[in-house]
């Protein structure tokens, strides 16, 4: 019986979207790393994130999401205290701190950072809904996201930090508070974004932010980056140069080919025709995502799914857009498909986490 209600309940479209996208991930990662010694193996090390990343999904399909809201302080509590050890103990590479080293691998705390903060301000948003309509409210849920964002920035990593912003920014949306309360944070943005370039951002974290402006002005420096990338998405064609075949990357021209750039990479050998799918299958994962918001029984549940949402939207617009050169690189890795086994591991225990609101929910007709 408890076996049945799983597999009726569980999304299997949702999920064959993440496997197909994390395939086409592996295939773009050894097809990049096909002419390095050193970055022939980086699939291998993808492949067994993914049957980590599995093995959690599938466990935490099966717990009853119900069980987090009555840990949720418990786990926010220790992705932050995870975070704080990272910058005692932390795998330094290229100045940031931002790894465990365990052994073969490396750990990035900053992922599972993101799954506490979902859960936490999920809880929290369903025990304050009555008293939203106070801005006071929404002060105390951004204190919950400016703990992690404050040591993820010391790292530094801003990549990771906008995306616990956008969790924040999107479960805010779906709370329904009003309206005017958006112009007040939108002001507060602007001050606060002021005083972190004065005395916050990193000096190669504001080219990033010029080098957007006008990439042209620096384009063996600053802005060698965001042109390589917009070189190998042009360069791609209708249906690409074929796997193992792509200029800029086979001949490194493009950097973080396989983690921040996979999407020009793949643009390049799979062509606008490989890109589009891409960009399908990415689609139909955050369409499912919302389907389950919609049918979750209870405001926690979809509060959870909706702040999985967020979290995938935030990656995907910001990584395809810096891709294509409409946003500055920030080191937002794309869901899925780029190298690291930090960040597929917590995906699939994401895509875990909402199948598990699919299959413990039944839908609720609003009037």
């Amino acid at each position: 019986m408890i076996w049945q209600r799983y597999f009726r309940g569980f999304d299997w479209i949702f999920f064959t979207a993440a496997l197909v996208l994390t395939a086409v991930g592996i295939m773009m990662i050894y097809s990049t790393g096909f002419a390095a010694t050193v970055e022939s193996s980086l699939w291998i090390r993808q492949l067994a994130a993914l049957v980590i990343g599995l093995a959690g999904m599938f466990f935490f399909s099966s717990l009853d999401y119900r069980f987090l809201r009555k840990n949720s302080s418990l786990i926010y509590i220790g992705a932050i205290l995870l975070l704080g050890l990272v910058l005692i103990m932390g795998l330094e590479i290229r100045g940031s701190k931002r790894w465990f080293e365990l052994g073969p691998v490396n750990f990035q705390p900053a992922e599972l950072s993101k799954l506490a903060l979902i859960i936490i301000l999920a809880k929290y948003f369903q025990v304050r809904q009555p008293f939203l309509q106070k801005f006071r409210y929404i002060i105390l849920s951004f204190i919950y996201v400016l703990i992690p964002v404050v040591l993820i920035m010391l790292q530094p990593d801003l990549g990771s930090a906008l995306v616990h912003l956008g969790i924040w920014a999107g479960m805010l949306l779906m709370a329904g508070i009003p309206r005017r309360f958006y112009l007040y944070l939108f002001l507060t943005f602007v001050l606060v974004s002021g005083g972190a370039w004065q005395f916050l951002l990193q000096d190669y974290q504001k080219d990033r932010i010029l080098t957007f402006v006008d990439p042209a002005a620096d384009p063996l420096g600053r802005g060698y980056n965001v042109i390589q990338s917009m070189v190998a998405v042009g360069s791609g064609g209708i249906f690409g140069r074929g796997l193992a075949r792509g200029l800029q990357s086979q001949l490194r021209f493009l950097p973080e080919r396989q983690t921040d750039f996979i999407f020009a990479s793949t643009v390049e050998e799979l062509g606008f025709f490989g890109g589009t799918l891409v960009l399908v299958f990415l689609g139909m994962v955050v369409f499912r995502i919302l389907r389950i918001v919609k049918r979750s029984e209870d405001s926690f549940g979809a509060y959870l799914a909706a702040g999985a949402f967020f979290l995938l939207l935030t990656q995907i617009v910001i990584n395809v857009a810096m891709n294509i050169g409409l946003l500055p690189v920030t080191g937002i890795t794309l869901p899925f498909l780029s190298y690291g086994g930090s960040s597929l591991v917590a995906t699939f225990w994401l895509v875990g986490l909402v199948e598990s609101v699919a299959i413990h929910s039944t839908q609720v007709r609003f009037r």
